[in-house]
């Protein structure tokens, strides 16, 4: 008597042995020899093998020597299997499980059929249903085919057609998860491409912003270069003009006390005593009047523009800022370059400066300076 896994339905233990037993490929009990999964699931080692062969359609082998070996990943928890040369050979037996199949067959074979563990046609009742109307597509029952109405209808033997569904139907499987497999592999591929877009991209923030902090730099050492020349040189000036003032007060103040002793010889009455004095201070105000010119400075010597600085050359320079163009860019340009040399009198058209290249012309130029300075 053949084994049928159906026969149990009453919800005793052997029932739950009966799902443990099943193999999550073909749906049917384990068919020897049954091989065990690194995750410690069970497989029939036919199935194991076609999901294995359909996740690796191009694992080969020359006689018994195996060029290579493949993975697949295990359907009932999807843990990625890695397998040597050897494929789905190299896999370890399960005898426990094998022992436990022979004991449930022949457990279930010594019990007698019950009634109504079989389905029954609708039209007859105590027909059970044993063939398969290959025109209708349906499974039916011999009297059916004899006297009902599928009497003119192409039947065949129920286990045939069960067994041919269940075998498209486990290819059916096997391409679905060798499908799975594929789609985890996109998606492993997508995610790995996101990453490293996420980290290119952080590197390339990161090369951006040292070199604005090292062009920035640049610009404020230049600054302190120019502001310490406007400091030296405001020092000078100030210096020389603060000489001057020093000197005029000194004059201002011999010609204050000469002043002073003038008008006390003008007060002096009597007539001998002032000509006794008189002419000498004559003599010394009017030296002192001629010996009194000093150094002036002259007309705009506080003036500073010749300190003056245009940044529009560097502010156009920091607008045309833009990334250094790839070699399909560079492509296209030489071809426009090779269009104009034809076509002189086109007029060519503003591209982006290259980031790198502009900084390197920015920093390259020594800002220039309005004027001279005047000593």
């Amino acid at each position: 008597m053949d084994f049928q896994p159906s026969i149990l339905r009453d919800g005793s233990p052997m029932e739950s042995l009966e799902k443990q037993l099943l193999c999550p490929i073909c749906l049917e009990m384990f068919s020897k020899p049954v091989v065990i999964l690194p995750c410690q699931h069970n497989l029939c080692r036919k199935c194991a093998n076609d999901i294995f062969q359909a996740a690796n359609p191009y694992w080969q082998s020359r006689g018994s020597s195996i060029i290579s070996g493949g993975r697949f990943r295990c359907p009932t928890c999807r843990h990625e299997v890695l397998l040597d040369r050897h494929g789905v050979y190299g896999l370890q037996r399960n005898l426990l499980v094998e022992n436990i199949i022979d004991i449930y067959k022949q457990e279930c074979s010594s019990r007698p059929l019950k009634k109504g563990e079989h389905l029954m046609c609708k039209e007859h009742e105590d027909e059970r249903i044993n063939i398969y109307c290959v025109t209708c597509e349906v499974p039916t029952c011999s009297m059916c085919k004899v006297f009902g109405a599928h009497k003119d209808c192409e039947v065949a033997p129920l286990q045939s057609i069960f067994q041919g569904q269940k075998s498209e139907l486990n290819n059916c499987i096997s391409m679905l998860v060798a499908g799975n497999d594929r789609i985890q592999t996109i998606i492993s591929q997508l995610e790995d491409s996101c990453r490293s877009t996420e980290e290119n991209s952080e590197a390339a923030k990161q090369e951006l912003c040292a070199r604005f902090d090292a062009f920035a730099a640049l610009l404020e050492e230049k600054k302190t270069e120019l502001l310490g020349r406007i400091t030296r040189e405001q020092e000078d000036k100030t210096g020389f003009v603060q000489g001057l003032i020093h000197k005029y007060k000194e004059q201002l103040e011999k010609s204050s006390r000469l002043v002073e002793t003038a008008i006390q010889a003008m007060e002096e009455t009597g007539g001998a005593a002032f000509l006794m004095n008189a002419k000498q201070l004559i003599k010394t105000i009017v030296e002192a009047s001629k010996g009194g010119r000093l150094e002036k400075i002259e007309q705009g010597y506080e003036n500073m523009d010749a300190f003056t600085v245009s940044l529009e050359h560097l502010a156009d320079a920091v607008r045309a800022l833009d990334f250094e163009p790839d070699e399909e860019d560079e492509f296209y340009e030489e071809v426009e370059e090779e269009i104009e040399d034809t076509e002189p009198e086109r007029v060519e058209a503003g591209r982006a400066v290259p980031l790198r290249a502009s900084i390197t012309s920015i920093t390259a130029e020594p800002p220039q300076t309005e004027g001279t300075t005047e000593d």
